[in-house]
Formats: C-alpha cells, structure tokens, sequence
C-alpha cells in the first residue's frame, strides 16, 4: 500500500478480478490472463476479448451465453470469499468504520480476525499513514484471513501484523487510538484497552448476544476509564421497485450482532455521573437499596 495511488482505469487489465453476472442474478468470478480460457455450459469465454474493455460492458460466450462485466466491490468481495469463522457483514464493518471514526493515519488494535473481512476494511479506512495490528487465537483462522487479507490488495499490506495469541495476554508496545473486538468475551479485554488507547480513543465491540452486550457495558462502566458505554444494532432492507409497485422487499438482513463502543477518558478523570432511573429488575434488589 502506498501513500499515493495512480488513479484506477476503467479498463480491465490482466490480473483483475473480474464479476459476471447473467440474466439470472447469478454471480461468477475470475481472474484475468492472458490466453486463458472460463468454460460454462454453454461454450467458454476468452479472457484476452475481456481485457481492455471497459467496466460495465457486457461480454459473450463462444455459445452466445451473455454476462455482464464488472470489478467487485467490497461488499462482493467479503460474501464470497472463503471463511472460516463467520464474518463481519459489510452493514456491520461500515457502522464500525464509520463510529469508531477509522480514518487515515489512525493506529488501530484489532482482536478476534475470524476470515479477515473487517480487517480489509480497517486496513482501507486506515491508509498507507496508518496501521492495523490483528490479533486471533486460532491459527486455522488466522491462515484464512492472511490469504484473504494478500489475495484482495494483491500483496501483504505492509501496515498489517497478524499474530496469533490472546490479545490481553500479550504485552503491548504502542498506544493505539482505537481497539475493535469481534470475541467471545469482550470484557476480558477492557482492562487492556483502557492501557493501550491514548485518551479520547475509542473501545468498540462486536457480540452476537445480549447477554454479552450486558456484560460488556457493565464491565466498562466498572473500570472508570471510560465514558458511559452506547450499544445499537443495524437492520437492512431492501425494496422493490416495479413502476408503481414500490414495497418493502419479503426478505431482509436483520439481527446480526450488536455494537457497544466508548471513549478513553483522561487518566485520573472521573466523568460525571449519569443521572436517570433504572428501570424496575433491571439490578438486583440490593444493589437499588444500596
């Protein structure tokens, strides 16, 4: 990765990762050679009549089978490569990118790279000023990931390490300004991250369940390092679009995780307290009559 990149042509070039799409929706991907061949059902296309021409163009088989022609985009990029442990879908890994403000030059920790989709997304947000240090304890994922990771910039970014280790169990050299999660049990963690973040950094978590979020919050309410925990969850969906007949689409991308994130306080600050009412049940008895 480098500071400055050449703008793109919208031509493909040999080594372009190419998506087709046929009349059905259905999506197929390859790689550009030079005198090579894709074989389908019906007859097979040369890769040297795709070179050259530009994004958006519809191609033929040698059996008069069309498709059209695009690079993928990232989205297209995560859902089809493979995988190891689930993935932080694209809706998830924007919001993640976009609230814990992952902009060029940041200095992230990472823990819990599963098959590496968020990480390309950190590394993108990041640029060439920043860095992402990865951290997975599973050595079959990390494997994963690392080819994932090479395969879509085409090399091992030079601003990624990929270790293979329990995050808080390991001595860390270097302050960070954000720490991004995606494990079992985030909470572990916080004492961690409150050493690791410059102040004003941000601790963001991806769990699966309520309960984790739970206790999640609570943990980092206890350690007083932070700002009072926000969570949320994002919901998608589609719609159709007909003339007139514009609905909601009968099938959607609905709970996939959810997200808790705060801010590194100032060493020796104690934020003010929140004032408001918890909601009945929501302690245990002794500790509302405490």
């Amino acid at each position: 990765m480098t500071s400055t990149q050449a703008p793109r042509s919208s031509l493909f070039q040999v080594g372009d990762r190419v998506q087709l799409t046929d009349a059905k929706g259905k999506l197929h991907t390859i790689t550009l050679q030079l005198n090579q061949e894709w074989h389908t059902h019906n007859g097979w296309l040369v890769h040297n009549e795709v070179i050259g021409m530009p994004e958006g163009s519809v191609v033929e088989t040698t059996g008069g089978l069309k498709f059209l022609a695009f690079r993928p985009l990232l989205t297209d990029y995560v859902l089809s490569m493979p995988r190891g442990a689930t993935i932080v879908y694209p809706k998830d890994a924007a919001l993640i990118v976009g609230m814990a403000d992952i902009a060029p030059g940041v200095r992230v920790l990472e823990a819990g790279v599963g098959s590496g989709a968020l990480t390309i997304s950190l590394l993108r947000a990041v640029g060439a000023n920043g860095s992402v240090d990865s951290f997975e304890k599973r050595e079959e994922f990390a494997d994963i990931a690392r080819k994932n990771v090479t395969h879509y910039f085409g090399s091992l970014p030079s601003n990624w390490s990929l270790t293979v280790d329990a995050v808080q169990e390991t001595k860390h050299e270097h302050k960070y300004d954000r720490v991004i999660l995606d494990m079992l049990a985030p909470w572990e963690c916080v004492d961690m991250a409150s050493e690791v973040l410059q102040p004003g950094g941000v601790f963001m978590a991806y769990v699966a369940t309520t309960t984790q979020l739970s206790v999640t919050a609570e943990a980092i309410k206890s350690s007083a390092n932070f700002t009072e925990p926000e969570s949320m969850e994002s919901l998608v969906r589609g719609w159709h679009h007909e003339g007139l007949a514009v609905r909601p689409q009968h099938r959607m991308i609905g709970h996939t995780g959810f997200l808790i994130f705060a801010r590194r306080l100032a060493p020796g600050t104690i934020a003010p307290a929140r004032r408001r009412r918890p909601s009945k049940g929501a302690y245990g008895t002794s500790e509302l009559e405490s």
